[in-house]
């Protein structure tokens, strides 16, 4: 009984002197060698050349601070609920009187860290969060030698500060800066 009708009969003649010495496929194999010497490069020299990337591509995540410079994240949870590969934690505190200037909201991640070998960057947790305050960057992650070089901290997360440097701000805003400025 055949299930599909792409079976095919199985040539049983004997091999002959050509077929014996293989000169053949070694030609073809040659050929498509020295065929690929002539294309165009894909190689992308890393350093002096930059890839570009399409327009929803997902890369590192960013925690985001508010026009003044507060941290927009009210250690809510939704987006560590979110993630699928549980990469994300945190833990939550309360404001202390005196920190409105570091803090948009009265409680506050004290904790928020990422692991990025678990992380599968499906922009769960951007979409989860209600307060705009993580979302996935332009930049992809950087390799490193060791397990704990891979989680990254909130220290490690946080967008630069917009009081203290613009520059980097802006620049790590990338292209969200277009999404931000229709908000």
């Amino acid at each position: 009984m055949q299930l599909t009708q792409r079976a095919k009969q199985v040539d049983r003649r004997p091999m002959t002197w050509l077929e014996k010495i293989y000169l053949w496929n070694i030609v073809k194999g040659m050929w498509i060698t020295l065929s690929h010497l002539f294309k165009r490069k894909v190689t992308i020299q890393y350093p002096e050349q930059k890839r570009t990337f399409s327009k929803v591509f997902r890369g590192l995540q960013v925690l985001n601070r508010d026009e003044e410079g507060r941290e927009r994240c009210t250690a809510c949870g939704l987006c560590a609920v979110a993630c699928p590969a549980e990469a994300i934690t945190m833990e939550a505190a309360e404001r202390q009187p005196g920190e409105e200037h570091l803090y948009k909201e009265e409680k506050y991640a004290a904790k928020y860290e990422i692991n990025m070998l678990r992380c599968i960057f499906c922009g769960y947790c951007e979409e989860a969060c209600p307060k705009d305050a993580i979302y996935l960057s332009e930049t992809f992650a950087p390799s490193n030698y060791q397990r704990k070089g891979f989680i990254y901290k909130k220290e490690d997360l946080l967008i630069p500060n917009p009081k203290e440097n613009p520059e980097a701000y802006q620049q790590a805003l990338g292209e969200r800066r277009e999404a931000q400025a229709k908000k």
